[in-house]
């Protein structure tokens, strides 16, 4: 009988990545930097909704905003017209950001000083949610028009956040949506989860959002 070599393998595949996010977290945490990561759907308004953020706390705190993309620029652009210190990050054809990448573009982008740190992941449902990024807190925006039905379709993205934002309430009389179905949804998967309904164009539901991710902030790097 031919000998077969058995290989008992440990270690899983996501390991790695882990200990770089942990390095990260911790490196960030030591600097008194917070970080977001912001993850949704290409046209759910994730530049929108960062742009009235930082808006909104600007005063309070100094913020950076990492854009990452498969290619172009048009959102660290957008950031840069409204005078807010940013940085692309071009994947090379990844579908989302893994720590590794994270931690590169820290190296490139000097952070010191910055009390809030944003970053704009690749839009979509599924890649950015296997991968850790060393981020404090992860936070996926789910907009009106996308449908109640995406935590059934798309579970692991909304059991990896801290904070759902459903966006774009403004359009509820034009797409059925049902707000509690949502809800429901998110809650079966993630019981934890801090669940706002908010409208970047608008500004409603904001103050429930800037008081959470405030008190995200304070609680982790108070100086």
């Amino acid at each position: 009988m031919t000998a077969v070599k058995v290989i008992d393998v440990n270690v899983g595949v996501f390991d790695q990545n882990d200990r770089i996010a942990d390095q990260v977290r911790n490196r960030n945490t030591d600097n008194h930097t917070f970080m977001v990561n912001l993850m949704a759907s290409p046209g759910a308004g994730k530049t929108t909704t960062l742009l009235r953020t930082i808006e909104r706390l600007k005063e309070k705190y100094s913020i950076a905003v990492m854009e990452a993309d498969i290619d172009a620029q048009v959102d660290a652009e957008k950031m840069a017209e409204a005078g807010v210190r940013t940085i692309q990050v071009h994947t090379g054809g990844e579908c989302a950001m893994d720590a590794s990448m994270t931690q590169q573009a820290l190296d490139e982008f000097d952070t010191s000083g910055i009390d809030l740190l944003f970053l704009e992941n690749v839009g979509n449902l599924v890649c950015p949610a296997e991968q850790a990024t060393g981020a404090h807190v992860n936070v996926e925006i789910l907009s009106v028009p996308e449908g109640d039905d995406k935590p059934l379709k798309y579970p692991l993205m909304f059991q990896v956040c801290q904070c759902i934002l459903i966006n774009k309430t403004d359009t509820r009389k034009f797409f059925p949506f049902d707000d509690e179905a949502v809800r429901e949804r998110i809650r079966h998967l993630n019981p934890e989860a801090q669940i706002f309904f908010v409208s970047a164009k608008t500004g409603e539901g904001f103050d429930a959002w800037i008081h959470w991710l405030t008190e995200q902030i304070e609680k982790t790097i108070a100086k």
